[in-house]
């Protein structure tokens, strides 16, 4: 699927104005290179300026940066920070300084518009950059502090859209401030009220900190600057203890004391009476195809959960979903109505779920409208109640959901499409009950490729569909079933390591379900960060043959990826940021399309899982 709108320089309004001041930034530079040596009482702050340490005492955008050992200009080790989508890949670390005092600030950069500078200097704050340097440069800029400033943020960054850049031996030379004394541990720890995955914490901020380091059961879990967070990714009806640290410059305090707190019930969004790991897979039911048609009996048993192929709306904005068997002049061996319905209590008998899936590559749906969306509601129910399913799977593709200008964040979204989906299927979440099955199955255009695009963008002219699903995931996280993202008919499609990762490999598999189960910031954006899924919450998609689309991933791929994601093995370059043993399952399009390749998929699944 191709987006527009990426950007692989300045903005355009801003490109002319940047090649205009070039040379006069650049002779700037060179006056700034004859300012006045330091004193001798001068010392060189910077805490790994070399990055030697890694990305110690640095804090990059978006987890933008990562410390490499080529190219670099010094040591055995350099910054390399990729921009991606409103991120600039700004890595930065705060330093003691004295007040009134002169500083000069200098490092070695590569990369195509690469800045160096300093905020929060108390006077004017700094900052000097280079249009391209094809091999290191040295950027340097000199900057007097306030009357009062005892701390300054030095910090390099890229440019929106561009490749990566590197920076090393970054230096920040002038008389050291006061000693800083490691915080206190905080106070007041205390949990507000907990959802079924989360529970939020606030506590007292402790005197010298520059951030907090939260702890659930001794083990850390995220980093912030302010004095609440919220933890998410938890299991329902569960029991945790949490405590908070302080950190600056100095180091990390003791921990706080604890405190525990235990989730809510988890409404729908529980296991839906699903085995520990299941496998799901759409059967066509109201079409055919060169995969031939599969009566819902000759289903095997192999199958949890069963998507029925698809319920599709009488026009785009009607929401007046149909569905109804293939007919006998398409599919000769299709059963009677009597028989579907049957076969359907027979499988349920045996512990399996049957779905109604809406939409599809043909079946467009925009709930555009109040209208549209109780039309929707009214409708599905009355296939759920015709067939007697378990539930519903959201296959929402094409231009069914994308984002209206100006909605750029995913936990309060403003769009009508995306608002009355969202309140359609809390609807019936209410109507059926605890026991309802919600799954859904967007395609990594609208859920990882959010991490580096989010609807039009910032400057507008992005695809108004990247990341169009995270709003209505994430305010459905505590009724979610199961989300199985495809991970097929995909481009190349940029993971937590800032590598972009293509489709057919176990390595696309483990990238992808990795930002689901971890969390990402959405469009770089550090504030805004889509919180983890529960493992028990996720599987990946799958072609069940090289006929059924693009991106088949051989089974022995299939194993490597979930060797890696549930027991840490067979990974590859990849790293992931946890193992996941409750990892749910797989996925997969199609059941008709494993019985045209003689079950390869599912008896693949079977022999890995022991089923």
């Amino acid at each position: 699927m191709e987006r527009t709108g990426s950007r692989t320089g300045p903005p355009a309004r801003l490109s002319g104005l940047l090649a205009a001041f070039s040379a006069a930034l650049l002779t700037a530079g060179a006056l700034v290179a004859t300012a006045p040596a330091a004193g001798a009482a001068d010392v060189d702050l910077a805490r790994n300026g070399g990055f030697e340490a890694g990305l110690d005492g640095w804090s990059c955008t978006g987890g933008s940066g990562t410390a490499v050992s080529t190219p670099v200009h010094g040591g055995t080790s350099a910054l390399k920070a990729t921009p991606a989508g409103s991120d600039n890949a700004r890595c930065s670390q705060t330093v003691t300084v004295k007040p009134d005092s002169a500083y000069t600030l200098a490092a070695w950069v590569r990369g195509s518009y690469v800045y160096l500078g300093a905020s929060g200097t108390g006077t004017t704050d700094v900052s000097t950059w280079t249009q391209s340097a094809g091999a290191y440069q040295q950027l340097t800029t000199t900057f007097r502090t306030g009357p009062a400033t005892t701390s300054v943020t030095v910090y390099t960054h890229g440019w929106y859209g561009t490749p990566a850049y590197y920076a090393d031996d970054l230096t920040l030379t002038g008389p050291g401030g006061d000693p800083v004394a490691v915080p206190a541990a905080p106070t007041g720890l205390r949990a507000g009220t907990a959802t079924a995955s989360a529970v939020p914490l606030s506590w007292t901020a402790s005197a010298g900190a520059t951030g907090y380091r939260v702890y659930r059961g001794g083990t850390k879990v995220l980093d912030t600057t302010g004095t609440s967070a919220t933890v998410t990714g938890l299991a329902a009806s569960s029991a945790y203890s949490f405590q908070v640290s302080a950190v600056n410059a100095a180091g990390e305090s003791a921990k706080s004391a604890a405190v525990s707190a235990t989730t809510a019930t988890g409404g729908g969004g529980g296991d839906g009476g699903l085995p520990a790991h299941a496998l799901v897979g759409y059967l066509h039911s109201s079409f055919a195809n060169g995969s031939g048609y599969t009566r819902m009996a000759d289903v095997p048993d192999s199958w949890d959960v069963i998507d029925l192929a698809f319920g599709e709306p009488t026009s785009v904005t009607s929401g007046d979903i149909r569905f109804s068997l293939c007919p006998v002049t398409e599919c000769p061996n299709v059963e009677s109505e009597a028989e579907f319905k049957a076969a359907i209590k027979a499988k349920q008998a045996a512990g399996k779920k049957v779905l109604i899936s809406i939409g599809g590559q043909n079946g467009q749906v925009q709930l555009a409208s109040t209208a549209a969306r109780d039309a929707f509601v009214s409708s599905v129910s009355k296939i759920i109640d015709t067939y007697g399913l378990d539930g519903l799977d959201i296959d929402f593709e094409g231009h069914s959901l994308s984002l209206a200008t100006g909605d750029t964040d995913f936990r309060s979204p403003t769009t009508p499409v995306i608002v009355n989906l969202i309140s359609a299927v809390k609807t019936l979440k209410a109507r059926y009950g605890a026991g309802f099955v919600l799954t859904m199955a967007p395609e990594t255009f609208f859920v990882q490729l959010g991490h580096q695009y989010y609807g039009s963008g910032p400057w507008g002219g992005q695809d108004p569909r990247a990341g169009a699903y995270l709003p209505v995931i994430h305010a459905l996280r505590d009724d979610l079933t199961l989300l199985h993202v495809q991970d097929y008919n995909s481009g190349p499609v940029m993971g937590l390591d800032n590598q972009y990762h293509s489709m057919g490999g176990a390595d696309f598999h483990i990238a992808m379900t990795d930002m689901l189960l971890t969390g990402f910031p959405v469009a770089g954006d550090q504030a805004k960060v889509f919180p983890a899924l529960r493992p028990e919450q996720v599987a990946f998609g799958l072609p069940a043959s090289t006929q059924a689309g693009n991106g088949h991933t051989s089974p022995a791929e299939v194993t490597k990826a979930l060797d890696c994601l549930t027991r840490k093995s067979d990974c590859g370059t990849y790293r992931t940021h946890g193992t996941w043993s409750g990892l749910r399952g797989l996925m997969t399009w199609s059941i008709n399309w494993d019985r045209f390749a003689n079950w390869e998929f599912s008896k693949n699944f079977d022999a890995y899982f022991g089923g």
